[in-house]
C-alpha cells in the first residue's frame, strides 16, 4: 500500500514535467531536463519515510537558537533560518550544539555538526540521532 501512495503522490505533476513509471522505478523529466530515478526495492514489513523533523522539535531547537543567540522573543526564527544570517559565528554555531545535546540527551559527532547550516537541519540531525538511540 506504501508504494501505491507514493506512486498517487507522483502523479500530481505540472503539464511541462514527464513523469515515467515502471515497475520498481520512477523518473522526472522538467522542462526536456532529466532527474535520476528514484528507485523502489523490496520494503521491509516496516515501511517509514522520514523527510522532516517533527514540529515539536523544531519548536525546541528554534528557541534553543534564540536563546543561545540572545534574540529577541519576537524575532523570526524558522526551519530555514541559517544560522549565519542569525548572527552566528562559529562559536555561537558550537554552543548552539551543545545546547541541542543537552536538550536532547544526544551527542552529535564534529562531522556532522559542520554540516548543519539551517535550523531544520539542526532539527532533522536531532531527529536521525533520537531514532538511532
Amino acid at each position: 500500500m506504501a508504494s501505491s501512495t507514493l506512486m498517487a503522490s507522483l502523479s500530481c505533476h505540472k503539464p511541462n514535467q514527464v513523469l515515467t513509471r515502471g515497475s520498481n522505478a520512477v523518473s522526472l523529466a522538467i522542462n526536456g531536463k532529466s532527474f535520476p530515478s528514484l528507485k523502489m526495492g523490496s520494503a521491509p514489513s516496516r515501511f517509514r519515510i522520514s523527510c522532516a523533523a517533527t514540529p515539536e522539535t523544531l519548536d525546541k531547537v528554534c528557541g534553543i537558537v534564540r536563546k543561545q543567540l540572545a534574540l529577541p522573543a519576537e524575532s523570526a526564527v524558522t526551519g530555514e533560518s541559517k544560522f549565519a544570517s542569525l548572527g552566528a559565528d562559529s562559536l555561537d554555531t558550537v554552543e548552539i550544539v551543545m545546547g541541542l545535546e543537552e536538550e536532547f540527551g544526544i551527542s552529535v559527532e564534529e562531522e556532522s555538526a559542520q554540516s548543519i547550516a539551517t535550523v531544520q537541519d539542526a532539527a532533522d540531525l536531532i531527529e536521525k540521532l533520537i531514532e538511532k538511540k
